[in-house]
Formats: structure tokens, C-alpha cells, sequence
């Protein structure tokens, strides 16, 4: 499964709509925004990237309660992930249950037989962004227009 962590590091865009530096204290799966809610920066839905964290850096969704118990330094960006990018997450996501775990359709095998079974897939396998048999090469052209230079 792709995540929307994967993808959003993928186009290199995490909606980014402010920053939150400082000590985050994480309890009972908890993160403790008091200051970002108290100043409506994170909402019901929302997602949030956290950064610094030892064991929860990633996008998530407010509000949480599967984090791992932590104190840490570190950044907290509120995000606005539109809902169309949310779709094509949804969509790649069918595609990558289709046709294979994204390990599987990265393998740099093409085709394989044995005891008279036989398959080949599309592409070279290469899991290069250009290879239409990676799902960063089927769905390289909805993803562009989301992309922002590294």
C-alpha cells in the first residue's frame, strides 16, 4: 500500500500551509497540539506532516491516536491536501492491489516460467519513474501536476 507520506515525497509536495517548530510531547498515542488547535491551524481531518520525531515522522491525520509515545524537537507543518490528490492516492492504491505489491511491480524481473507456468508484465520492472510497470511510471502523468522541483 502507498502511503500518503510515499506520495507525497514522490511529487515533493506537502501542502504545506504553516510550521510549527518546538518540544511535541506524544501520549497515549496523543500528540499534544494545544497551540495549534487553540489558534484553529489543525482541524477534525486534517492532515499534518511531523518532522523530528524519533518514532512518528510522516504524514498523519488530526486527530491522532495511534502515535508512538514520545517527546521530541521538532516540526509540525499543518498541510491542505486537496481532495483530488487524496483521489489519485485512492486510485494508485487500487491499481498497486491489482497488479502487485509495489515490491512486486519494482522487481527488476520482467517475466519468469517454471513447470509450465509462464508470466510476463509491461515494462521493464526497472522501478525507474519512466517505467510504465512501476505505479510511479502508470500514474507519471496525473502525479506531474502536483509536482514541485527538489
Amino acid at each position: 500500500m502507498i502511503t500518503l507520506t510515499s506520495l507525497c515525497r514522490e511529487v515533493n509536495n506537502w501542502f504545506e500551509r504553516s510550521r510549527y517548530t518546538g518540544l511535541f510531547r506524544i501520549k497515549d498515542g496523543v500528540i499534544d497540539l494545544n497551540e495549534l488547535v487553540m489558534d484553529n491551524s489543525l482541524q477534525d481531518g486534517q492532515y499534518f506532516r511531523i518532522m523530528g520525531s524519533v518514532f512518528n515522522d510522516g504524514v498523519h491525520q488530526y486527530p491522532t491516536s495511534d502515535l508512538t509515545d514520545e517527546t521530541f524537537t521538532g516540526t509540525v507543518l499543518p498541510m491542505a491536501v486537496p481532495a483530488d490528490f487524496i483521489g489519485l492516492l485512492s486510485e494508485i492504491n487500487t491499481w498497486v492491489d491489482k497488479y502487485g505489491s509495489s515490491d512486486a511491480v519494482n522487481s527488476p524481473f520482467a517475466s519468469e516460467s517454471f513447470g509450465g507456468y509462464s508470466y510476463s508484465k509491461a515494462g521493464t520492472g526497472t522501478g525507474d519513474s519512466n517505467d510504465p510497470a512501476s505505479w510511479t511510471g502508470h500514474f507519471k502523468g496525473k502525479l506531474n501536476k502536483w509536482r514541485k522541483l527538489r
